[in-house]
């Protein structure tokens, strides 16, 4: 049985460890990448799995996110992975396509993730809100699309999570779930990039300690230039080895 109380417990911790606020919207990217001994890889897994968290020895950690996916896809599966680094006692464990599936354990990493990213209390003051502004007292699709766009989550995470409030039915719910919403969140002022996956140069991508690491046996004497270069080419980071042409030079602000 998931405990729901104890899940959005949890995610209010640990957004509180993480020097997060308790309602405000997060950039769980640069989060990830500011945890200790945790190498962040984003890499085309294919059509089923969203993600995946190894745990290593002495806290040498990795999670694994489809760069194939939507960012808000993306950005949800990096919270789901949370769960499973931080509460889940398996050593290896990976994450669906589809939301509230599977086993206990990956249901639970779901509603974390969700409690995480749309924290309950701000959820449910912009989902009143919006809400009210309707006869009927309950969303349409331009107020889910608001929603998501405000948390930065996939339109899949945004819906299962607003039936789970007053303001969405299950049959309306379900019947948003199909809905192709990308061009009507641009039409309602809205990028699109939610609803996109990475671009081609940012599919293969490495942060976090393996980058450290391989920085620290390189100034320690402890492997050559060449085998550095090797390293990062390994992490996918040409662009650390040749440079990024396609960035321009450093912008002083």
């Amino acid at each position: 049985m998931i405990d729901y109380a104890g899940l959005m417990t949890r995610a209010a911790m640990l957004r509180k460890n993480l020097g997060e606020d308790s309602s405000s919207p997060i950039d769980i990217f640069a989060m990830a990448q500011n945890i200790d001994k945790l190498t962040i890889v984003y890499y085309p897994l294919g059509e089923n799995l969203s993600g995946m968290c190894i745990k290593g020895q002495e806290d040498n950690n990795l999670i694994a996110i489809n760069s194939s996916m939507t960012l808000g896809r993306q950005r949800f599966s990096m919270a789901h992975e949370f769960y499973h680094l931080f509460y889940d006692d398996n050593m290896i464990s990976v994450c669906a396509k589809k939301i509230d599936s599977g086993k206990d354990t990956e249901r639970s990493a779901d509603m974390f993730a969700s409690y995480f990213l749309m924290p309950d209390a701000a959820l449910q003051v912009r989902a009143e809100s919006l809400a009210g502004e309707h006869p009927d007292n309950e969303l349409t699709i331009n107020d889910v699309i608001r929603v998501e766009q405000y948390f930065g989550v996939s339109h899949q995470a945004a819906v299962y999570r607003l039936m789970h409030t007053p303001y969405l039915s299950d049959s309306r719910g379900n019947a948003f779930l199909t809905e192709s919403v990308r061009s009507r969140a641009e039409t309602l002022g809205y990028s699109s990039d939610l609803y996109r996956p990475s671009p081609e140069g940012k599919k293969y991508m490495t942060y976090g300690n393996y980058i450290s690491q391989a920085e620290q046996v390189l100034e320690q004497g402890l492997v050559s230039e060449g085998k550095y270069e090797e390293l990062l080419m390994d992490a996918f980071r040409s662009d650390l080895v040749y440079g990024d042409e396609t960035e321009g030079g450093d912008v002083l602000d």
